[in-house]
């Protein structure tokens, strides 16, 4: 495997040869190339491209913008980093609001371990994450339209597995394809890395076979967390870094619907943004640093409680118990309830979306719908590979419920086709999805991805856990405000207790939530403090 190639271009010498020092120094394992010359660093572009090699890192400085961006244009994969002198900071940060950069560092950078070395770190795990070539890549030949491919290709992405992916209608000459479809197997057919054949298999089949771990080790643990979402994973993060024995059960992948978010630019400490994927990986990375148990898929199926402990039952038959409890199952994405969307589900209607969709819709005409940060940020992100993106708009105006730095960047883009105060009526095709209906309008379409709204993830809790009338979770003193709602102990119920004791609720599935991730992973840190507080209680 070749080595990651990082390329610094300065026009300064002084700068290029301190970079390069300093890098050599902590990073032995790239393939490190430089220049004081714009034109030289174009020519290295060019012959990375002519040789099949990837730019995984541009260290570039911030007055070479046409060469940053003939660079994005032929390693798009690459992470960049603008080298500033600090008065140009915030002409670097507006860089990065553009989109023209992911990072950059102040010139000099000493120390080089604290204003170095911290940059070009994150940013290469992050390519290396998302784009290196890895052993054992996993082989999957199916059809595209087929709703069953959809399903294990959105299982893959959003567990961050290593895939490649072939259409057998597009590449019949292929000679793997040719020997499945001599021995009629039933597609999609998965082909694991040590060569064993998965005919059509479910995600739980998929998973076991992947080394997955979807079954407890034991039998009792101190916190027991449903949903690995960002609130669920945080709760894991502080939970077992203070010593209690943590489980977090999660039924589809870590990172719940914020991990299929595009990119996330509003989240605390990340100035240059990060997608969904990025936030999930290192997330549960970091739970697992803590031990943190992590079984996906796997699903809680029921939850009921005795004297001293809260018992959870799995999908699997399996029952754990501990003495707290964190709910944080975050919420589903609603339907359209429109004519054709039972049938061409997985044909080219999506819920939510993911990388590898994307990348299948280049040069395709496509529609969001949805009025959120989520779907704004699908529209710009499907804008970079289709030819035109409709986003469809419930609302008279996208700016009632869409951040306004999103809604500049929507209005202005070329290729993305806003159509507000609208409600999609019907959604046409055969085999797949070919038009939709808006507002009485068809309109040329090849997938639809939908934003919707979303509905909680609490038809498996008992009535002893409140709920408001839309399903969401009631805790502390809202519960006795809710109409049957009950507290069966003399103290009052803590801030994210729900009316079962010992039991909180977390991020989008607890009522009265404000539906962002800070609010989730806030949420979730401040949860584990209450378990402490209820298990010194039981202890007393």
């Amino acid at each position: 495997m070749s080595r990651p190639v990082v390329l610094v271009v300065d026009p300064d010498s002084e700068i290029t040869c301190q970079m390069a020092d300093d890098l050599r120094a902590r990073f032995r394992g790239i393939h490190l190339l430089t220049t004081n010359s714009e034109a030289k660093g174009r020519e290295i572009g060019q012959r990375l491209v002519k040789d099949s090699r990837r730019l995984a890192l541009l260290l570039c400085d911030i007055g070479y913008e046409r060469l940053i961006g003939e660079i994005t244009e032929q390693h798009p994969e690459a992470k960049r980093a603008l080298l500033v002198p600090y008065m140009d900071k915030p002409r670097a940060i507006q860089a990065m609001a553009e989109r023209l950069a992911h990072y950059y560092i102040v010139k000099p950078w000493q120390p080089a371990q604290d204003r170095l070395y911290p940059v070009v770190s994150d940013l290469l795990d992050d390519w290396a994450a998302l784009h290196e070539p890895k052993a054992g890549v996993i082989r999957m030949y199916g059809l595209r339209w087929a709703p069953e491919s959809h399903t294990l290709k959105d299982f893959l992405s959003r567990n961050q597995a290593p895939y490649e992916w072939t259409d057998v209608s597009e590449d019949e000459h292929d000679t793997t394809v040719q020997t499945l479809l001599k021995q009629n197997v039933k597609l999609p057919c998965v082909v694991l890395p040590d060569g064993t054949q998965l005919e059509c298999p479910s995600v739980a089949q998929l998973a076991e076979q992947m080394g997955l771990k979807t079954e407890p080790e034991s039998s009792y643990y101190d916190l027991i967390i449903v949903g690995g979402g960002p609130g669920g994973l945080a709760a894991a993060v502080y939970a077992a870094s203070e010593g209690l024995k943590t489980v977090v059960i999660e039924s589809e992948a870590t990172g719940g619907q914020a991990g299929c978010s595009s990119m996330i630019e509003n989240y605390l400490g990340f100035p240059q943004g990060l997608s969904g994927a990025d936030l999930a990986r290192r997330a549960r990375d970091q739970a697992e640093r803590f031990n943190v148990e992590i079984l996906s898929p796997q699903e809680a199926t029921a939850i009921r409680a005795t004297e001293t402990y809260r018992r959870v039952r799995l999908a699997s038959g399996k029952e754990i118990a501990s003495r707290s409890v964190i709910l944080a199952m975050g919420v589903a994405y609603r339907r359209l309830e429109a004519p054709g969307e039972d049938q061409l589900f997985g044909k080219g209607v999506y819920y939510g979306a993911s990388y590898s969709e994307a990348v299948e819709c280049e040069q395709e005409v496509v529609a969001v719908v949805g009025g959120g940060n989520a779907a704004g940020q699908a529209a710009l992100h499907f804008a970079q590979y289709a030819s035109k993106v409709y986003l469809i708009i419930r609302d008279p105006s996208i700016e009632t419920a869409t951040s306004s730095y999103l809604v500049d960047r929507i209005r202005s883009s070329e290729n993305i086709l806003l159509i507000e105060n609208a409600c999609v009526d019907e959604l046409k095709g055969e085999d797949s999805l070919s038009a939709l209906v808006v507002n009485g309008e068809e309109l040329e379409c090849s997938s639809i991805f939908v934003f919707i709204g979303a509905d909680p993830r609490t038809d498996w809790l008992p009535r002893e856990i409140v709920r408001d009338k839309a399903g969401y979770i009631q805790t502390g003193t809202d519960i006795m405000r809710t109409p049957g709602g009950r507290w069966p102990l003399k103290r009052p119920p803590m801030h994210l207790e729900t009316s079962m004791p010992g039991v909180f609720a977390v991020g989008d599935v607890k009522a009265g939530s404000t539906k962002r991730i800070a609010n989730a992973v806030g949420q979730g840190a401040a949860a584990v403090q209450l378990v402490h507080e209820y298990l010194r209680e039981l202890r007393a």
